[in-house]
């Protein structure tokens, strides 16, 4: 899956530094390795997790091992931080108030590398590259994330937008980059660049553009709010939502399946829109289809399983798995309790985070998360932390 998660401007003030906190390895090992105040550790080596997951929580981040869940390190940092998945098998993008930084998750430490920049958004992993957008900026940066293991900060192609603003840009397997049109009081659009930079593409009948995912067949969606755009085989196409302001601003791909899975919003003067629709956009037959799950769900409750199922966490606790060729729900799998998605965007919320046949779910109101097996609806194990976390991710290889 692509990330595509919201990634609104960063606002959160820094909080002060707590007391540099001891990394302990999981198995029962500890290291001396501790935390210094810039968020860095020591150079002392300390015993690897295995697929490591990251949450964040007010004021730091947790490192996590991704089979027992047991809790492997804690890295503080200041203010509000978001975490998606760098694309490789060991490292983490952390979205903070100066940049994007990257973290060695696996080894436990910030690394030296950074893309330094006012307002970090979105990071999409596909075709083999990572591309972050910078809103303050507008500035892209497309790179190989294997290349993040020699510690260095990788080459890799840089774009700038016209104007700064909050967008979003995917680099296809030709080489061509998607990426968002738009100001700081507008978003319009898409537009597609050759290798070289040089514009050979464009459509601007997207207002309000957000989002994007790639489906089976590199077929690039990006939502609108009134419907979603499709780039693919070298043309756009519009496919329109059923209601005059309809909403997509949040995708799930897979490679596996030629549907999309998104969001689905009809209320554009609510404060708080909790809508009980999602979107299914079929990019072969060019068709929207809504789902109703009779319960609510937030921008973090989106992903996609292992064979192209659409994931979806409702507010009554549950998994929903939804067949995205016919809409149906497959079943209701039993996640956490009941929650409501808060006013404020950036305060915690349970949310979905999938890897191969696991979906990872946070309970920040029990300080929980639980991993759960998509095909046989079981819970795999659960872990109780010290703090109540927010944003949640792990390493993913490959995409």
């Amino acid at each position: 899956m692509n990330t595509s998660i919201r990634g609104r401007a960063l606002t959160g003030t820094a909080l002060a530094l707590a007391a540099a906190t001891v990394l302990t390895a999981c198995g029962g090992e500890s290291s001396s390795t501790a935390t210094k105040s810039d968020g860095t550790a020591s150079a002392t080596p300390v015993v690897a997790v295995k697929e490591p997951l990251v949450a964040t929580f007010d004021g730091g981040l947790y490192i996590l091992d991704g089979e027992s869940l047991k809790l492997a390190g804690t890295i503080d940092m200041p203010g509000f931080n978001r975490v998606n998945p760098a694309g490789d098998k060991d490292h983490v993008m952390v979205s903070t108030d100066s940049g994007f930084r990257v973290l060695n998750a696996t080894g436990q430490a910030l690394t030296d590398i950074e893309y330094k920049g006012a307002k970090p958004g979105h990071v999409v992993r596909h075709a083999a590259k990572t591309v972050l957008f910078t809103d303050g900026t507008g500035e892209v940066n497309v790179f190989d994330p294997t290349a993040l293991s020699s510690g260095k900060k990788p080459a890799g192609r840089t774009y700038t937008s016209a104007e700064a603003h909050h967008g979003v840009a995917i680099e296809l397997a030709d080489g061509k980059l998607v990426s968002t049109l738009g100001t700081e009081e507008k978003r319009t659009g898409a537009l597609v660049l050759d290798r070289n930079n040089k514009e050979i593409a464009r459509n601007e009948d997207c207002p309000g553009v957000h989002g994007e995912a790639a489906a089976k067949n590199e077929a690039v969606g990006v939502g609108c709010e009134d419907g979603i755009l499709i780039y693919q085989d070298g043309k756009f196409t519009k496919i329109d939502s059923p209601d005059d302001y309809g909403r997509i601003g949040n995708q799930a791909g897979s490679d596996a399946s030629p549907v999309l899975l998104g969001d689905y919003k009809t209320d554009p003067e609510a404060e708080l829109e909790r809508p009980t629709r999602v979107s299914l956009i079929d990019t072969e037959k060019k068709k929207l289809r809504l789902v109703d799950l009779g319960t609510s769900y937030s921008f973090r409750s989106l992903a996609r399983g292992p064979h192209g199922e659409a994931l979806v966490l409702g507010t009554d606790g549950a998994l929903h798995v939804i067949d995205p060729d016919t809409g149906r729900v497959a079943k209701k799998i039993p996640a956490v309790g009941a929650w409501q998605e808060p006013l404020d965007w950036q305060q915690a919320r349970p949310t979905l985070f999938v890897r191969g046949h696991v979906a990872y779910v946070s309970e920040p109101g029990k300080r929980a998360l639980h991993a759960i097996d998509i095909e046989t609806g079981k819970k795999i194990s659960s872990v109780t932390l010290p703090k109540s976390t927010n944003e949640l991710s792990g390493v993913v290889a490959g995409h």
